[in-house]
C-alpha cells in the first residue's frame, strides 16, 4: 500500500463510510415546499411507532390551527377537508385526530391498514421506546412482538371506525389553494389539506440479474418454516438479512448468506455473533464481498471480488437489500428532494458565492469601495483622540470593522435559534461561550478596547505595559490611524495554523511565537486528546462558532461516503503547505539567502524575478479562498462545516492530535434502533450509526463535539465520554445533550 493510502487508513480511512438515503424535505412540523401538505411517519427520519403516530396526530392539530384552513365538516362536500394517503401507524393516527376534530376525511391505502407491520417475520420482536414518550393522539402500544402489535393496532383501528379506502395514489398536483390526488386508476380527488403518511417503504431494491423475476425469489420473509429442508440464498447486509438467515437455519434450510461489502460494519452485534456460532458449526456458508450475477431454477451464481464466479444448487433466494423511498411519488408531485438540486437551489449558490467573492475581496481591500466606503461614512465625525467616540470612528472607517460586526451578530442571531431549536443543557452552554469569545477577544478587544486603552496612554513610556505592547502589539503606519496592530490580538484565540499572521512576519515576535508554540503544540493537544477535537474545533474556534450557528439548520446537508472522506486530506495538504512556509520562515529569520523572497513567494505571492503568484498563494488560496469565499458561500448548499471538514489546516493537525485521544462517543448498542438518524445530522460526514449499531466507541477523528448526534438520537443511545486511564474504565461527560436521557433520567 503506497505511503499515503497508508496515512489516509491511520488518520481516517479505517472507519465505515456510510451514505444517508434520499427523502423529501420536511420541516421540524411535517410541512414541506408544497403549502397545504404535511408529511409523517418514517419520512421525518424515525422508524419508531410512538414518534409515527405523533407526527400523525400533530399533523391534523397543526392544519387546525393554520389561519387561512377553513374546513366545511360537511360529509356531502365533494371537497375533503382532509386526504390522508397511507394507512400505517402514522395515518392511522392522523385519521383517528381527524374523526375526532369532526372534519370530512378520507384515509387512502393501496394494500391492506398496516402492511408494513404484517410483512414483518413471525413473531419479531417489536420496540416501543422511548419509554418515557407518550405521543400525541389517541393510539398507544403495548405489544411487543409483531401479532400482538397487529392486534391491538387493529382493535384501536375499529374503536374509532377508521375504514380505509382502497387506492393506489400516484401523485398529488396542486390547483388554487386546493390540492389534487391522483389515484392511478379513477378520477382524482380534491382536497384542502393532505398527509403523506406512506412511509420508507416504496419499492424493493433490485439485484438487476437475469433471473431475479423468478417464482423462487422474494424479497420478505414471512415465515421461514416454509423453508425447511430448501436451499436457500439470503442476500443482504442489515440486520434484517442476518435475522432472517439465522431464522431459517433453526428451521432447517440449508442457507448460504452472501452479501458485498468485505466485513459487516451496520448489523447489531447480538446478529453477527448468532452468524458466527452458525458458521462455527458449519450450520450456514457465508461469501464475503460476493454479489449475485445470475439466478435460474436450479441454481445462482455469485461473483466474487476476484472476479471469480460460484454456481451454486439453489431452490429459493431471498432478496433483503432494503426498499428505495417513493421518491417518484414525490417528484410527480413537485416535493422537493433532499440532497437533489433543483434551479432555485443551482442560482441560489451561484448568488452566494458571487457575493463571498465580492465580500471577501472588499474585505481585503482587493477591489475597490464601489460606493461602500466606511472611512467616508464617519469622516465629518471629530472628537478628542483619547474619547471612545473617536476610537469608534477610527475602528469603524475599515472595512474589517464591518465583517467581524456581522460576523458576530450572525452568531448571536443563529445561536438564538439554535438555542430555540435544540433545547439541551450542552448547547446552551455551547452557543453561549461561542458567542461571548466571537464577541470579547475577538471583536470588543481588538477593535475597540485595546484601541481605546492605547489612546489613553496605557502603552506608553513610562507605563508598565509598554513592553507588553511592544511585544504584542508592534507600532505600524498610522494612515488608518491606529498606532498599533492591535488586530494581533485574535492570536490570543485563533492558533497557527489557522491563523498565521502573527508567525509569518519579518522579523519574528517574540511574544506571540511563544504563546502560539504554547496554543497548538501543548494547549490544543491536551485538549484535544481529554476531550477531542471539538473542544477546540466547537467550542473556541470562530469558524466553529459560525458553523454551530448559521450553519446548524444545514448540517444534513454535508456529503458523504468514501470520496468525501478523501477529500479530507485537502486539509493535510494545506497543513504541509503552513509547515513548508513556516520552515522557510524560520530559514528568513536565519538570514539564508533567498529564503525571504521564496517565501513571500509562496506566502503572498509577491513576484521573484518578475513573476509571481497572484492568486495559488496561501494567502489567497487558503486564507482568503478557502476559508472564506468557499467556506461561506456553501453554508445554504453543503453544511456550514464544510470548510472546517475538508479543507482547515488547524483541523487537520488536530486530526492528528485525536488519534492519541480518549475521546469518544458511547453507545447503548441494545437501545439502537439503527435509523440512521446520527448519520444524516453529523455535519462532519461521520457515520455514526456504524459505531452504535456495533455499541463500539466512536473514534473518527473528525467530531467536533457539536451534539447533534447525540440529541437527535431517538432512543438516547449516544452520550459523549473518554477512555479511562486503565483498561475498560470510562468517564461521561456529565453535561446533558440528549433530550432523551434528560427525560428518562432527570437530574
Amino acid at each position: 500500500m503506497p505511503l499515503l493510502s497508508k496515512y489516509y487508513h491511520w488518520l481516517h480511512g479505517q472507519w465505515p463510510a456510510g451514505t444517508v438515503e434520499k427523502s423529501p424535505e420536511i420541516q421540524p412540523d411535517g410541512t414541506c415546499n408544497v403549502p397545504g401538505v404535511r408529511i409523517v411517519g418514517d419520512l421525518t427520519g424515525i422508524p419508531l411507532l410512538k414518534f409515527s403516530a405523533d407526527t400523525g396526530a400533530r399533523a391534523v392539530t397543526g392544519f387546525l390551527a393554520e389561519s387561512n384552513f377553513d374546513p366545511s365538516r360537511d360529509s356531502s362536500d365533494p371537497i375533503l377537508d382532509l386526504a390522508i394517503i397511507g394507512g400505517g401507524v402514522s395515518g392511522v393516527s392522523a385519521a383517528i385526530e381527524a374523526r375526532k376534530a369532526g372534519l370530512h376525511f378520507r384515509l387512502y391505502e393501496s394494500a391492506e391498514a398496516f402492511s408494513t407491520i404484517r410483512n414483518f417475520p413471525r413473531k419479531k420482536p417489536i420496540f416501543t421506546y422511548p419509554t418515557h414518550m407518550v405521543p400525541a393522539g389517541e393510539m398507544r402500544f403495548k405489544g411487543t412482538i409483531k401479532e400482538d402489535l397487529l392486534t391491538e393496532l387493529e382493535d384501536q383501528r375499529r374503536q374509532h371506525q377508521i375504514f380505509p379506502v382502497s387506492a393506489d395514489i400516484g401523485h398529488l398536483s396542486r390547483n388554487g389553494n386546493q390540492l389534487q390526488l391522483h389515484p392511478k386508476e379513477g378520477p382524482p380527488v380534491t382536497a384542502r389539506r393532505v398527509i403523506i403518511a406512506i412511509g420508507r417503504t416504496g419499492n424493493f431494491r433490485r439485484l438487476n440479474v437475469p433471473g431475479e423475476d423468478l417464482p423462487k425469489v422474494t424479497n420478505r420473509l414471512l415465515d421461514p418454516a416454509k423453508f425447511a429442508g430448501k436451499r436457500v440464498l439470503v442476500v443482504g447486509g442489515g440486520d434484517s438479512a442476518l435475522e432472517a438467515a439465522v431464522s431459517l437455519v433453526e428451521e432447517g434450510a440449508h442457507v448460504t448468506f452472501s452479501h458485498r461489502t468485505p466485513t459487516l460494519t451496520r448489523p447489531k452485534p447480538d446478529n453477527l455473533e448468532k452468524i458466527r456460532r452458525l458458521l462455527d458449526l458449519s450450520a450456514i456458508t457465508v461469501h464475503p464481498g460476493s454479489t449475485v450475477s445470475a439466478i435460474t431454477p436450479g441454481n445462482v451464481s455469485l461473483t466474487h471480488p476476484d472476479k471469480l464466479s460460484v454456481t451454486l444448487p439453489n431452490d429459493a433466494v431471498l432478496t433483503l437489500i432494503g426498499r428505495e423511498a417513493p421518491l417518484d411519488f414525490f417528484r410527480k408531485s413537485g416535493i422537493a428532494i433532499a440532497g437533489e438540486w433543483r434551479w432555485p437551489q443551482k442560482l441560489g449558490l451561484a448568488a452566494m458565492l458571487l457575493f463571498s467573492l465580492w465580500v471577501y475581496h472588499w474585505k481585503a481591500w482587493i477591489l475597490p469601495a464601489f460606493g461602500i466606503d466606511p472611512a467616508v461614512w464617519w469622516s465629518g465625525i471629530t472628537a478628542a483622540p483619547d474619547t471612545f467616540l473617536h476610537t469608534l470612528t477610527v475602528s469603524a472607517s475599515t472595512r474589517s470593522f464591518y465583517y467581524s460586526l456581522a460576523y458576530c451578530l450572525a452568531v448571536s442571531w443563529f445561536g438564538w435559534r439554535r438555542i430555540k431549536r435544540r433545547k439541551t443543557p450542552y448547547v446552551r452552554l455551547q452557543t453561549t461561550v461561542l458567542a461571548l469569545i466571537q464577541w470579547l477577544p475577538l471583536f470588543l478587544l481588538p477593535e475597540l478596547l485595546l484601541p481605546w486603552a492605547g489612546r489613553n496612554g496605557w502603552f506608553s513610556d513610562p507605563s508598565s505595559l509598554t513592553a507588553f505592547a511592544n511585544t504584542f502589539f508592534p507600532a505600524t503606519d498610522a494612515g488608518l490611524g491606529m498606532e498599533r496592530e492591535y488586530w494581533r490580538a485574535y492570536g490570543f484565540i485563533l492558533a497557527w495554523p489557522l491563523f498565521v499572521a502573527n508567525w509569518f512576519t519579518a522579523q519574528p515576535l517574540w511574544g506571540w511565537l511563544i504563546v502560539g508554540s504554547l496554543q497548538t503544540f501543548v494547549l490544543i493537544p491536551w485538549m484535544v486528546r481529554r476531550w477531542g477535537k471539538g473542544a477546540y474545533c466547537g467550542w473556541i474556534c470562530s469558524c466553529g462558532a459560525l458553523a454551530e450557528t448559521m450553519g446548524d439548520a444545514h448540517r444534513h446537508k454535508m456529503p458523504r461516503g468514501p470520496f468525501w472522506n478523501k477529500m479530507n486530506l485537502t486539509g493535510q495538504v494545506f497543513l504541509a503547505f503552513a509547515a513548508i512556509l513556516l520552515a522557510l520562515q524560520i530559514l528568513a529569520w536565519c538570514g539564508v539567502p533567498g529564503a525571504p523572497a521564496f517565501f513571500a513567494f509562496l506566502y503572498k505571492g509577491l513576484p521573484v524575478d518578475g513573476k509571481g503568484l497572484p492568486v495559488l498563494n496561501y494567502k489567497y488560496l487558503v486564507d482568503l479562498l478557502w476559508a472564506g469565499v468557499i467556506g461561506i458561500a456553501f453554508y445554504f448548499h453543503f453544511s456550514g462545516r464544510i470548510w472546517c471538514r475538508i479543507a482547515c489546516p488547524l483541523a487537520a493537525l488536530m486530526h492528528i492530535y485525536s488519534r492519541f485521544g480518549k475521546f469518544r462517543i458511547f453507545a447503548e448498542k441494545d437501545k439502537c434502533i439503527s435509523c440512521n438518524v446520527c448519520t444524516s445530522v453529523c455535519h462532519q460526514g461521520i457515520d455514526v450509526m456504524a459505531f452504535a449499531s456495533q455499541g463500539a466507541p466512536m473514534e473518527d477523528p473528525q467530531c467536533v463535539r457539536c451534539s447533534a448526534c447525540v440529541s437527535s438520537c431517538p432512543t438516547g443511545v449516544l452520550t459523549f465520554g473518554r477512555l479511562g486511564s486503565t483498561p475498560g474504565r470510562i468517564h461521561l461527560d456529565t453535561l446533558p445533550a440528549s433530550p432523551i436521557q434528560m427525560a428518562e433520567k432527570p437530574l
